[in-house]
């Protein structure tokens, strides 16, 4: 039998060849990129590079393929960062808080942070004024909060979705 170069590690991640990783770093620059030509760009015939990328599909190491908007262009330049702090942090309420938070379209990253505070939430508004009533009528609705604060970005140095494979 031939190796597909796709296997499952003792303790889960999957292990990947060279073609595993250049089919996801083609990928991660054209999402539409076709077979025919994802197998030229990353030197196999078009059969393997299809069984290769439904195995990556299956395995969940490709979650989706999405069109990446330009927030500028859409008039959502206003990004701030909201140190949140929990009044409670047993597992119900961080459950609680991370299944409301999920329903936010404004916030468009959370992540549960080991220091000062429970949680970092990336959050983008039109402006301002719509930020701080985000701030007073959704962050701070949300639960177990118990306070937050508020870092604004004057300028995306390095924003990216592409992740490096290898």
């Amino acid at each position: 039998m031939i190796s597909d170069g796709l296997k499952a590690s003792a303790n889960g991640p999957f292990e990947m060849d060279r073609f595993d990783q250049a089919i996801l770093g083609v990928l991660a620059e054209d999402g539409r990129v076709s077979i025919t030509d994802l197998a030229k760009r990353i030197g196999l015939s078009k059969s393997p590079t299809q069984a290769r990328l439904r195995r990556l599909e299956q395995s969940g190491v490709i979650i989706g393929y999405r069109a990446l908007l330009d927030p500028i262009q859409l008039g959502l330049d206003h990004v701030a960062f909201v140190e949140v702090r929990l009044s409670d942090t047993r597992e119900q309420a961080l459950m609680a808080f991370n299944a409301a938070v999920a329903k936010v379209p404004e916030i468009e990253q959370a992540h549960m942070i080991a220091g000062n505070f429970d949680y970092l939430l990336k959050v983008r508004t039109r402006d301002m004024t719509r930020y701080r009533r985000f701030l007073g009528e959704t962050i701070s609705a949300l639960p177990h909060v118990a306070g937050t604060s508020t870092f604004v970005a004057m300028q995306a140095v390095k924003e990216t979705m592409l992740a490096d494979p290898t």
